[in-house]
């Protein structure tokens, strides 16, 4: 994140820009008050670029940087981006693609001193269509305005903003680090002799593969079913409590295949499904332009998904010899991912809160850095009516890095009558840990709720290592974090005691929850804490501090694309 600020600092003067043969940007210009108006030439960044050469022009800009951060502009000025202009052009023509492109507008401007927002649009699809592809000097040079002009005030407020908002958010993970290692210090317990729980268990499993089809719905529903078999030595043959597993947007269901595989090797039934309106073979499609966008409809349609297939798998059950006897409906738990948390949090009971969504969402709020909001507000468009989405069969809900802080609000986090465990890390930007786990987190009102924080885990830290098959989104080195076994030990071992102590209730598992684990386990730089409930009101006053209020200001010369 440090990076992505000097990144955003420079790259007022970098990372803002692209240009069109015969109207190019030649130069890029910005007023720095009370110094006046400054400009740098399109051609000493392209040098530098190419050959890392500082001419006079540049060089009164270079004097004010550090050897590193030169290092990371010409890094940043050399990178291709793989697009291809299609993608670019669905992307920027998409309701979510238009609000990024206005908020950018605001910050590059045409020669006129207008909102850039069609010039950027312009300039990136053409630059991706160059044989030289998508870079930021090409991007540049597509520009259709001689001078591309910087909001540099508005720029460095922005990264001022930023850059206190992160330190608010560093200060509530220091809070919370603090206050693991107090409860564990106050019930230390030893692990050493306990087993651990990171290890596959004793039971054998199998994997059955089927295609659901929602009639009612045109939805058909890929599923793998991981089934259990118990150890000759194990006399109880019962049937097994049903984990279903929910991915996050233009992910599938082998995003989570270590973990299906763990549960079933300690004796849980796990169905991992795909939701065809926002998995990773609709985001591809949207990519090559044979498909729309993910609709606003699949906040609702994705927690019907999870439903039909808990009732397509009792029905079956009474039917396929392979699943008699195997599933127990009285003990069903969902585990969630990003998109995959915001479902489980609408099973297991908090409904679409419009009001929230209003406030949170509207156009003149310039006060949030919450970027999931691109999603959460794509919600404003279904029609505003008392969804029933909750399953009563579902009994927890086991959530990492979930959205849904506006989709739901206190209100209806508060609702939620079932234990939850929130899993959080400090360096997710699509989903920050503050708005979207740990304030939520002070919300839930049932007392078996727990917080895992995992510091300098991103957003994509919990996500198996992908295939070729299935990189839809190739996520940048930078956005990986460390490297992520760490984070898959800590989520079979929670997962595993979560499920048995709140769904199998088995109390012997419980002190697996405690504080003293999570240090037992962890592993730096990826450290672990965790947290539960009694911790919930020393945190308030924290994030309460750090969540900025909503800044409302009027839109000036607003650009209806």
């Amino acid at each position: 994140m440090k990076k992505f600020l000097k990144y955003l600092s420079l790259g007022l003067l970098s990372t803002l820009m692209t240009a069109t043969p015969g109207l190019s940007a030649e130069r890029i210009s910005f007023f720095y008050p009370p110094f006046g108006e400054f400009s740098l030439s399109v051609e000493s960044l392209e040098i530098f670029a190419k050959e890392g050469k500082i001419n006079n022009e540049l060089e009164f800009y270079a004097s004010r940087a550090n050897p590193q951060q030169l290092a990371q502009l010409r890094e940043l000025l050399q990178m291709r981006f793989s697009v291809t202009p299609t993608l670019v052009s669905q992307v920027t023509y998409s309701p979510i693609g238009e609000q990024v492109l206005q908020r950018l507008g605001e910050l590059v401007l045409t020669d006129s001193r207008r909102n850039g927002f069609y010039a950027l649009r312009g300039a990136l699809i053409l630059a991706a269509a160059d044989p030289e592809g998508l870079t930021v000097v090409n991007f540049l040079r597509k520009f259709p305005t001689e001078t591309l002009r910087l909001n540099f005030t508005e720029g460095l407020k922005i990264v001022a903003d930023l850059s206190e908002l992160l330190k608010k958010r560093d200060q509530v993970v220091d809070v919370v680090q603090q206050e693991a290692v107090t409860e564990a210090a106050n019930s230390p317990f030893d692990f050493a002799g306990k087993p651990d729980l990171r290890s596959p268990g004793t039971w054998r499993w199998d994997k059955k593969s089927l295609t659901l089809n929602d009639s009612k719905r045109d939805r058909q529903l890929p599923v793998d079913l991981y089934l259990p078999a118990p150890p000759q030595n194990i006399g109880d043959r019962s049937s097994s409590p049903l984990i279903v597993i929910s991915h996050g947007i233009a992910s599938d269901r082998y995003a989570f295949v270590y973990l299906a595989e763990h549960l079933a090797s300690h004796g849980f039934a796990v169905a991992v499904l795909e939701h065809p309106g926002s998995n990773a073979l609709r985001v591809q499609q949207y990519f090559i332009g044979l498909a729309g966008p993910p609709e606003a409809q699949e906040f609702i349609d994705r927690p019907l998904d999870i439903k039909f297939l808990l009732d397509d798998l009792q029905r079956l059950e009474k039917v396929d010899p392979v699943l008699q006897g195997k599933l127990n409906f009285q003990q069903v738990g969902v585990i969630g991912h990003s998109f995959g948390g915001y479902t489980a949090l609408t099973l297991a009971g908090a409904k679409i809160n419009f009001d929230q969504l209003r406030q949170d969402c509207d156009p003149n709020n310039t006060s949030s850095f919450n970027l999931s909001l691109i999603l959460q507000c794509q919600a404003t468009g279904l029609p505003q009516k008392d969804y029933q989405l909750a399953d009563d069969r579902i009994k927890v809900i086991l959530v990492v890095n979930p959205i849904g802080s506006s989709m739901f609000g206190k209100q209806e986090i508060s609702k939620i009558p079932i234990p939850v465990m929130l899993v959080a890390g400090s360096q997710d930007i699509f989903a920050p840990p503050v708005f979207e786990q740990i304030r939520p987190f002070t919300w839930i009102a049932d007392p078996n709720k727990h917080l895992a924080l995992i510091e300098n885990a991103t957003h994509f830290s919990a996500i198996a290592e992908p295939t070729p098959e299935n990189d839809i989104l190739p996520v940048p080195p930078g956005l990986l974090g460390p490297s992520r076994g760490a984070v898959y030990g800590y989520l079979k071992a929670l997962s595993v005691a979560f499920l048995e102590t709140h769904l199998r209730q088995r109390p012997e598992y419980r002190s697996y929850l405690q504080p003293s684990y999570a240090t037992f386990i962890s592993q730096p730089p990826l450290n672990l804490s965790l947290l539960q409930s009694q911790s919930s009101e020393r945190l308030i006053p924290a994030v309460n501090n750090s969540i900025p209020e909503p800044n409302q200001q009027p839109q000036t010369n607003p650009v209806r694309p």
